[in-house]
């Protein structure tokens, strides 16, 4: 992920860099006092800058942020030829065990969570009103809840009919991958 920086933070990282081994010593004409304080605080928090004292300095993440290398970091053309080295690390990168693809999505049985899954697993589905009444919850967070849990965080497979009657019925059309329930 590469950091974006507005002109002045640009101008000011690239000013210390070259012209005091990293210090932040000068600052665009237009920046004073409190502007200053702000820059440094946006810096500051974006972990670009580092306190140094009472000075403030570039932190390797600054320099990464300019496109220049860090200070005092090896090469890249540098190689280590040590065997030994190498078969220590063959030998711990063998013992890595390689990442879950996705841990199951868990579901306690005896949430509204649940609740709601059972309600839209029904083959009759349920209404927004039936959800409201089932749950205790307003009508906009039925359809957060719809949305942004079961369908984006739960990977559920949603449908929704409109009955003659006029209201949709929401159903579970497939399961993605199906809660674990504890």
């Amino acid at each position: 992920m590469t950091t974006t920086l507005n002109p002045n933070q640009q101008a000011i990282l690239e000013r210390a860099v070259q012209d005091s081994a990293g210090k932040i010593a000068w600052f665009p004409e237009h920046i004073k006092g409190g502007a200053r304080a702000k820059v440094l605080e946006g810096l500051f928090k974006r972990a670009l800058i580092t306190p140094d004292g009472d000075d403030w300095v570039v932190a390797a993440e600054g320099y990464d942020a300019l496109g220049l290398p860090r200070p005092g970091a090896l090469p890249p053309t540098i190689t280590l030829d040590d065997p030994e080295l190498e078969a220590a690390v063959e030998s711990a990168e063998a013992t890595w065990q390689a990442p879950a693809k996705q841990k199951p999505v868990r579901t306690r049985a005896d949430s509204k969570q649940a609740l709601v899954i059972g309600l839209l697993q029904r083959p009759e589905g349920a209404t927004i009103a039936q959800f409201m009444e089932a749950t205790g919850w307003q009508q906009h967070t039925v359809r957060g809840t719809l949305a942004g849990t079961l369908k984006k965080r739960l990977g559920l497979t949603i449908t929704s009919t409109k009955e003659t009657g006029g209201q949709r019925v929401y159903r579970i059309e497939s399961v993605a991958a199906e809660p674990e329930v504890s």
